[in-house]
This record gives structure tokens, C-alpha cells and sequence, in this order.
């Protein structure tokens, strides 16, 4: 069955890749896409959505809805950019044409609410990037989000090393009061944290292949630029992670990574070491649904990437982005 997606992104170098993988899949329907700060400033989001968006030249693709998430924070901070990591625009070396960095769309967020009706009880959300503008939604509409089927979050790192601190993951650092207000509020939300997305890369000799033979050639200009930097800062990294392509996958593949029921909850410390850092309770209790309302359990029960089968997303990353079919690819 084809999973209607609502995806919120903050679209630097792997953010980017999710995008083409999905505009690739055909059991992924992206309805719209909601563009927050992030890896990039939103401005810079929306103009590679629309730069991306050009290099599929198909209805369904142009006919997809592109909405101005948040620009900053919950927590009030001014958002701090990585373009060691993303390049300056979010593209690694590839500007955007100019058309696309002055597109005048600014305030359009009220369109989200309009797409979460038109798809209700059928549409998945997926949140890649910093998770504002979500939490923004259960502010305004906790009962309109209620509709919502499923929620896929890539965020947080359970028992291994943070990408921002040595325990925080840079979406739930960028704004933890966001993330704590969504974990809150949210039913049915799957997380895919650094404990699976690490595992996730995509070597150079895969880029080159997909670069040979899929259809979309700046993939390879993107992860070559993404490897460069993971490779300097860990000499021993095999590939580049695809965090946000993994999260994708995970919605119509459910057999690809393994998972736990856990008790959750983000530190909402203003700095240091532990702000946005994401503690799974696995004190062992015998029932922990009977115990959504104490505070004692350590937040509210969702479920939790552990494990990846790596073959399995090879075959389906493979397949999908070159269009050739590899052996055991499934849908």
C-alpha cells in the first residue's frame, strides 16, 4: 500500500537524499513538505525543496505543497548552522539557481492543517529535521493531530554517542523543548535514532553505482562532499550515514529494523553536556501501559529503533535509486 507522507525537514546533504529516494519510490507519496531551520537556515530549506523538486519535471512531483516551517527555536535561541557539514546552502558544493533562493514563499504554514484534513487517518508524518514546527501542531491542534496515522522521528541516541555532545543528537539538541512537547503529545511515533541511522551508510562504491546507473547524478556531487567531512572527523567511517533515508524507509519497511517499546523523555537543560539528551527507561517493570501517568516510568511509551538488518536496506537503497533490481528486493 502506498504511504501518504507529510515530511518535515530542515533539507541539507541527507535530508536531500530522502527526498530523491521518495520522488524514486513508488510506495512513497509525498503530499507536502514542511521546511525548517536546521542544517541550513529555512530560506536555504525551500529554496533546495524547489531546486530538487525542478529535477523531477513530473506533475506529481511539481504539484507537491512546499510550507514555511519555523525559523528558530522553541527555546528562543538564534539556530546555528553547519555548513562544514552541508556546504553553504545545504547542497555541499551545488548552489542553488536564484530563482529558487527568491521564491516568496514565507507564510504559508496554515496549509499544513488543510493537508492533514484532506488525508485524514491516512497520512504518516515524517519528521527529519528539528521538530518545531511539529510541536507547533499540538499547540494549535492537538485534536486535529490526533488523525494523524503514524509519526516517524529521526532523533536521539539511546545508550551511544550523540553527533552534537557526547549524549545529544543534534535534532533533539536544536530545540529539546520541541522535541519533549512532541513525545508528549504524539500517539503511534516510531523513532529512529543514531543507534540505527549510524549503521545506515552508503560506501563510495555504492554512490558510484548509483551515480552509473540511476537517473539523478547530483547524488554522487552530495555524498561525495557529506563522506569528505565524515571521513576527516572518523578516518575509520566506511560511507556516508543516511539518517534521513533510513526514517523513510522505515515507514513501508517494517521488517528492515527491530524495535522496543520504551518509556521517553528529553533533557530540557538550556546547555551543556545533556541538553537534548534522549533517556530510554528500561527499569523492569511489568506493565508499563498501566503507568502512562507517572512520572516515576520516565515519559511516555513509544517505540524505538534498535536494530538494522543491513542487507536489507543495501537491497532496498540499491534498487530504489538505480531503478535495477537486486537480488531479494521485496516491496
Amino acid at each position: 500500500m502506498v504511504q501518504k507522507v507529510l515530511l518535515f525537514g530542515d533539507v541539507g546533504i541527507d535530508d536531500t537524499i530522502a527526498l530523491i529516494y521518495a520522488y524514486l519510490n513508488d510506495d512513497i507519496e509525498i503530499v507536502g513538505i514542511v521546511a525548517d531551520y536546521g542544517n541550513v537556515s529555512r530560506d536555504n530549506a525551500i529554496a533546495n525543496i524547489l531546486y530538487i523538486r525542478s529535477l523531477f519535471p513530473t506533475q506529481e512531483v511539481q504539484d507537491i505543497k512546499v510550507i514555511a516551517g519555523a525559523h528558530i527555536p522553541m527555546t528562543g535561541e538564534a539556530p546555528e548552522y553547519v555548513p562544514e557539514i552541508h556546504g553553504e546552502y545545504g547542497l555541499g558544493p551545488i548552489t542553488p539557481p536564484k530563482k529558487h533562493l527568491s521564491n516568496g514563499i514565507s507564510e504559508n504554514f496554515f496549509e499544513v492543517v488543510e493537508l492533514i484534513n484532506r488525508y485524514k487517518d491516512e497520512l504518516v508524518i515524517v519528521n527529519i529535521g528539528r521538530l518545531t514546527s511539529l510541536a507547533s501542531l499540538f499547540i494549535l491542534y492537538k485534536s486535529l493531530m490526533s488523525s494523524i496515522k503514524a509519526y516517524y522521528i529521526m532523533g536521539g541516541a539511546f545508550w551511544v554517542p550523540g553527533n552534537i555532545t557526547a549524549v545529544s543528537e543534534a535534532n533533539f539538541h536544536g530545540d529539546p523543548v520541541a522535541a519533549q512537547i512532541v513525545l508528549e503529545n504524539a500517539k503511534n511515533v516510531t523513532i529512529i535514532p543514531l543507534n540505527v541511522t549510524k549503521y545506515a551508510i552508503a560506501t563510495p562504491q555504492m554512490v558510484d553505482f548509483i551515480d552509473q546507473m540511476g537517473s539523478v547524478h547530483i547524488v554522487k556531487v552530495l555524498l561525495d562532499y557529506y563522506y569528505d567531512f565524515y571521513k576527516k572527523r572518523n578516518p575509520t567511517i566506511q560511507g556516508s550515514p543516511l539518517h534521513d533515508v533510513l526514517t523513510l524507509m522505515a515507514v513501508y519497511k517494517p521488517g528492515m529494523l527491530s524495535y522496543q517499546k520504551l518509556p521517553i523523555h528529553i533533557v530540557q537543560a538550556k546547555s551543556g553536556i545533556v541538553r537534548g539528551q534522549s533517556i530510554a527507561d528500561i527499569r523492569p517493570y511489568a506493565n508499563l501501559e498501566d503507568m502512562q501517568t507517572d512520572e516515576a516510568v520516565g515519559g511516555k511509551i513509544h517505540r524505538i529503533a534498535f536494530q538494522l538488518d543491513y542487507q536489507k536496506f543495501y537491497i532496498d537503497l540499491m534498487s530504489i535509486m538505480t531503478g535495477e533490481r537486486f537480488d531479494g528486493y521485496a516491496k
